[in-house]
């Protein structure tokens, strides 16, 4: 993989980060806001766990920029 590849892969993890950041946040500002969040349990244990597992892929993602990162410093 050439520097330019890993460039492109590096925006196109940068994209998805900040769209899972912001998908994130706007979850948990939904639980925060009683009038608009979901009434029962089942409902808000889903979306918890929704938030949850983007809050885990964003670390994923991040790892891999790190990985990526590194790649492009030792070329």
């Amino acid at each position: 993989m050439d520097d330019a590849e890993i460039r492109e892969q590096l925006k196109e993890l940068e994209a998805e980060l900040a769209r899972l950041r912001a998908s994130a946040a706007d979850i948990r500002r939904e639980i925060g806001e009683r009038w608009d969040a979901p009434t029962d349990a089942a409902e808000i244990a889903m979306v918890i766990t929704n938030a949850e597992q983007q809050e885990s892929l964003i670390e994923t993602l991040e790892a891999r920029r790190e990985r990526l990162l590194q790649k492009l410093g030792s070329s």
